[in-house]
């Protein structure tokens, strides 16, 4: 049968469909459920969210399903250097956006601040033992990665290239996500800055397929049977589908948002850093266009996504979704579910109709 695969097997699942755990309050544990308990892989991405929070979380999911899951997190979860940013960089990142502040009647916010707290939070990973802990933005410490093997727990890592993919392989993680740069969200990339590591999922998953003995995830432009069957004839062992759960009703997403997935707007998507300091794609607004080429202006994450917050805040208010990045794929224009127990059972359908 097409679906009894050596991801399958691994993580104790009965289809090679895994949800995206996506991050930002975009996750919910009954979007987790209803996929694991539709035999896929429910994901949380949690790396937006404090350590008694990922306790809470993870206690909701163990309410809703006794299947695997997944639980992500970021291994680097700041671009900032010690010191944090200069005043003067502050005020070129004031000048360049007051433009968008002033449009919805909103005060320019004073400097922020972040600390790293990946260590906190991998500790709580640890201690509540999800069948799945995945990772992107690098690799986890040797004895981070060792403790989880002790627990039990597969350890899933995300490479946009093949010397990630190679890196991965060679730090004993159990599984590799090939993510594509079709992919909505940020370019989880670690070895090379996101720019460089743009490489289409299919191209991507049969580079590493070639190279590691792994079973590989292909992720990136997959949302029904047809993508998860042309990523199966190009070596892949299972897919992540991200955008496609995104606009279910039980994702986080805004009403807005998930609006906006099914729109024609959905149909121009763009790579940019103006949001959160990190490249991510979501769908294209005139406020990413005006700032391209402007990145040295921006904070570096997640100090940017700190500053844009009141004015994501102002600008839905308001209506002004030209000032909002949507999350979205590329993929998005082909989506047409939007219950995710109807989309599993599509997928699911379609895809044996397609391979058996």
């Amino acid at each position: 049968m097409w679906y009894k695969t050596k991801a399958t097997e691994l993580m104790g699942i009965e289809y090679p469909i895994l949800q995206g755990p996506f991050g930002g309050g975009l996750s919910t544990p009954e979007l987790v459920s209803t996929v694991s308990n539709s035999g896929g892989l429910g994901g949380y991405g949690a790396y937006s969210i404090s350590p008694q929070e990922i306790y809470e979380v993870d206690k909701r999911i163990k309410e809703l399903t006794n299947k695997s899951y997944n639980l992500n997190l970021w291994v680097s979860d700041t671009d900032v250097k010690n010191g944090g940013v200069s005043d003067e960089q502050f005020e070129r990142t004031k000048a360049l956006f007051k433009p968008y502040f002033d449009e919805i009647g909103a005060e320019l916010p004073a400097k922020p601040d972040f600390k790293t707290r990946f260590e906190n939070q991998v500790q709580v990973i640890l201690d509540v033992k999800p069948k799945v802990f995945s990772f992107v933005f690098g690799i986890p410490p040797k004895d981070i990665l060792e403790e989880a093997r002790k627990r039990g727990i597969i350890l899933v890592g995300n490479a946009t290239t093949l010397d990630e993919a190679l890196a991965l392989e060679n730090a004993g993680v159990d599984a590799i996500v090939a993510s594509g740069f079709e992919a909505g969200g940020h370019r989880p990339s670690f070895l090379e800055s996101a720019e460089l590591s743009t490489t289409g999922s299919f191209v991507l998953t049969q580079l590493i397929r070639e190279k590691v003995k792994l079973p590989v995830i292909a992720a990136g432009g997959i949302a029904n049977g047809k993508g998860i069957a042309a990523a199966f004839t190009l070596g892949a062992d299972a897919v992540q589908i991200g955008t496609a759960f995104l606009a279910t009703e039980e994702s986080g997403a805004l009403p807005e948002h998930r609006a906006a997935l099914f729109s024609d707007a959905a149909k121009q998507t763009i790579l940019t850093r103006a949001y959160t300091g990190r490249l991510g794609r979501g769908i294209t607004t005139q406020l990413a266009k005006e700032v391209r080429g402007k990145e040295q202006d921006m904070l570096p994450f997640p100090l940017q996504t700190a500053f844009m917050s009141s004015l994501r805040k102002g600008a839905l208010t308001q209506d002004k979704h030209d000032l909002v990045l949507f999350w979205s794929g590329q993929i998005a224009p082909i989506l047409k579910h939007r219950n995710a127990a109807e989309l599993m059972e599509s997928l699911i359908e379609e895809t044996g109709k397609l391979i058996d």
